[in-house]
């Protein structure tokens, strides 16, 4: 066990992977690139580990080209939003289109997920949100007051997106999954990422919080890690 404090975030992105056949026989799906699930399969790493924070992938979309869709249907969300507040887990809502973030806030409304909440703008992701800065602003516009809000961009916007996000008011996200270097063919690590990230925001005058602080701020609660029999 480390003894290193860290808010712990887990995805429940998985089981929502839908791959189609080709053009002309759909429904013969890839089944060894489909992982379909239901709510409670998608939510029973959650229950079992029980983070402080994990993640709803707040809508469908064609995730890149090809057949693939990402596929997280109204009730799906609705059925997995219910378990992470019922758990105590605070849902990161992940809203890759404009659409995404509309829906998030009905769910706020129909007091399925708590409010004040919190939500990821995923920009540049095809086909999701262009990383152009006019679609950005039109995300964060779209934010209600009182939620709090982080944003990120893919490749060689991640650094960029870090200043972006910090300057329109909110949080920021780096790491391997959206970008692989630190540099022009220079492989990163995630600690290096989160450095360099924290060096263009202390430039700027931002301050870092301590994850003490964050917990404060999103109303986390810190529960132990169960172990292993």
């Amino acid at each position: 066990m480390s003894d290193t404090d860290l808010v712990l975030n887990l995805t429940a992105g998985t089981g929502g992977d839908l791959t189609f056949g080709d053009v002309e026989t759909p429904m013969q799906l890839d089944t060894a690139n489909t992982d379909m699930a239901g709510a409670s399969e998608r939510m029973a790493h959650i229950r079992e580990c029980l983070p402080e924070i994990c993640t709803l992938d707040c809508g469908s979309m064609n995730f890149g080209d090809g057949t693939y869709v990402m596929t997280n249907t109204t009730e799906m969300l609705r059925a997995m939003g219910r378990m992470m507040t019922e758990l105590g887990v605070k849902p990161e809502i992940e809203a890759f289109d404009t659409g995404h973030l509309w829906f998030a806030k009905q769910l706020v409304k129909e007091g399925v997920l708590d409010d004040p909440a919190l939500v990821q703008l995923c920009m540049g992701i095809p086909w999701g949100a262009p990383g152009d800065m006019n679609t950005f602003m039109a995300m964060v516009n779209n934010v209600p007051a009182g939620w709090t809000w982080s944003a990120f961009s893919l490749g060689r916007d991640e650094m960029p997106y870090v200043a972006a996000a910090a300057l329109a008011g909110g949080n920021v996200r780096v790491g391997l999954e959206d970008n692989l270097y630190l540099d022009r063919g220079v492989f990163a690590t995630n600690a290096q990422l989160v450095e360099k990230a924290a060096a263009i925001l202390s430039n700027m005058g931002a301050s870092l919080k301590t994850p003490q602080e964050v917990r404060d701020q999103l109303g986390l609660v810190k529960r132990d890690m169960p172990v292993p029999a």
